[in-house]
């Protein structure tokens, strides 16, 4: 207080202070020509609400047209899911435990309401949604046959719905929550995916419980997704811009065009007279001789080219590339100088952030409610034998989900290294071989009918030479 006081004071009577007032601020939100003309970011889910359909509009587009861009999502896709992220049961009983995952694979086979692919293809379109639309959205259909997942584009939830209810409960961009804050149901509109105009119809109320709702949060409070396409959209189209301009200025070089100059400025026509008329009639090709009038002359362009044109151009790759979240190569496709070694360690924080999204994202809000309602389903109606299912429904709606195994550049180190952690008791075989697709017990019985089966591992090492 003192010092605020003698500053004043110096202030007043025009001297200044030996030493400036302190102060205490982030140099982020100070203004001043720094400052000037940096954008603002609100509360997460307003934001989202505003842009959303925009910005999933013009990451359709790019994902559908442009060649970097498209090459990115179906690598993401293909990075989260694979072929497919498998189940391995957690009952304590093994017999359980090959029942269950018998039923829920043959309940794979015809898990799309459509009819167009199976539970593994529906992961697959969920992960591209997740990445294009920033959201995917199933709705679970109970036929007689058991349940169905049907997909449900991302603007046929009602965006336009917001408001408050009379009971206390609300509707953010088409979902409902109650009094507490809990999603209690989606407001979808009736139309088709394949009407070609749009048309009006309210909105129907679909139960939260019949709604599948997979997306990323970026900030507490979010409600709908956002594209992860978001911070590359205006780059990628402006990169779109420039690639398109220099092979414009490509084509127009390889044209060759020439422009006739009148050195005499007098304006005579170059028409006059069937050897003039030639000139432009018959075109430039290779080997021909051209007679110009007395006092005309030809030049020919050339369109400049930008300077460090390869460095640009890769430059900006890489700035698609960060703002995606994938290794470079993942966007350009490009390998050039890269090692084993880079390689590994451009692959080992893309997968930190792979393994992420699936654990953190798939599984809660895809996999597991899935699990849970076909395995609910099938015991309800005697299509599972589950005598204790009451008493012991949490071993019975407990399950694993392993994605599979990232492709190694060399396969043979990373076997090598899995038997390592066996034999370490850093993993288990169950997993091991979850990770490759296989229910252990069958893999067992496949091996023990295969007549080629491998050798025991003592048996290999006795016929290893003795060494001192």
């Amino acid at each position: 207080m003192f010092a605020r006081a003698r500053a004043a004071i110096d202030i007043l009577t025009g001297k200044r202070s030996a030493a400036p007032i302190a102060t205490r601020r982030f140099d982020g939100a100070a203004g001043g020509r720094r400052g000037h003309g940096m954008g603002q970011f609100g509360p997460i889910q307003p934001e989202v609400s505003a842009a959303g359909a925009t910005v999933r509009s013009r990451a359709r587009h790019l994902a559908h047209n442009n060649p970097w861009v498209s090459h990115a999502v179906a690598n993401w896709a293909g990075a989260l899911v694979g072929a497919g992220i498998v189940p391995t049961p957690k009952h304590p009983d093994s017999a359980t435990r090959k029942s269950l995952i018998t039923h829920f694979n043959t309940w794979s086979e015809h898990a799309d309401f459509d009819g167009l692919t199976d539970f593994w293809g529906l992961q697959a379109a969920v992960a591209r949604s997740l990445v294009t639309d920033g959201e995917a959205f199933l709705h679970i259909i109970e036929t007689d046959d058991g349940p169905r997942l049907r997909l449900i584009p991302a603007e046929l939830i009602d965006e336009s719905k917001t408001l408050n209810l009379s009971d206390g409960g609300f509707i953010v961009s088409g979902v409902e929550f109650d009094a507490f804050g809990r999603r209690v149901a989606y407001h979808i509109l009736p139309q088709r995916p394949t009407d070609l105009f749009a048309t009006y119809a309210p909105a129907v109320r679909v139960s939260a419980d019949d709604i599948i709702h997979v997306f990323k949060p970026l900030a507490p409070g979010q409600v709908r997704g956002i594209s992860w396409l978001a911070p590359v959209i205006l780059p990628a189209s402006d990169f779109d811009q420039l690639t398109d301009a220099l092979l414009m200025g490509a084509k127009i070089a390889a044209m060759h065009s020439g422009f006739l100059v009148d050195q005499n400025g007098n304006g005579t026509s170059i028409f006059d007279g069937e050897q003039n008329g030639s000139i432009l009639e018959g075109g430039i090709e290779p080997g021909a001789l051209k007679y110009l009038p007395q006092g005309w002359d030809v030049k020919f362009n050339s369109p400049g080219q930008a300077q460090e044109l390869s460095s640009f151009i890769k430059l900006n790759l890489q700035s698609l590339a960060a703002g995606l979240g994938l290794p470079e190569h993942f966007v350009s496709g490009d390998l050039t100088g890269a090692n084993y070694s880079s390689l590994r360690a451009g692959l080992l924080p893309f997968r930190q952030r792979v393994e992420q999204t699936q654990y953190g994202t798939l599984v809660p809000q895809f996999l597991r409610p899935v699990w849970r309602r076909v395995v609910t389903s099938d015991v309800l109606s005697g299509a599972l034998d589950a005598p204790d299912f009451e008493a012991a429904s949490a071993d019975y709606l407990s399950a694993d989900w392993l994605p599979p195994k990232p492709l190694q550049v060399d396969p043979l180190k990373d076997t090598e290294a899995t038997v390592a952690e066996i034999n370490a008791g850093l993993t288990s075989r169950r997993k091991a071989v979850a990770e490759r697709g296989w229910d252990l017990e069958d893999l067992d019985a496949e091996i023990a009918a295969d007549p080629f089966k491998p050798k025991a591992k003592e048996a290999t090492d006795a016929r290893q030479p003795a060494t001192d």
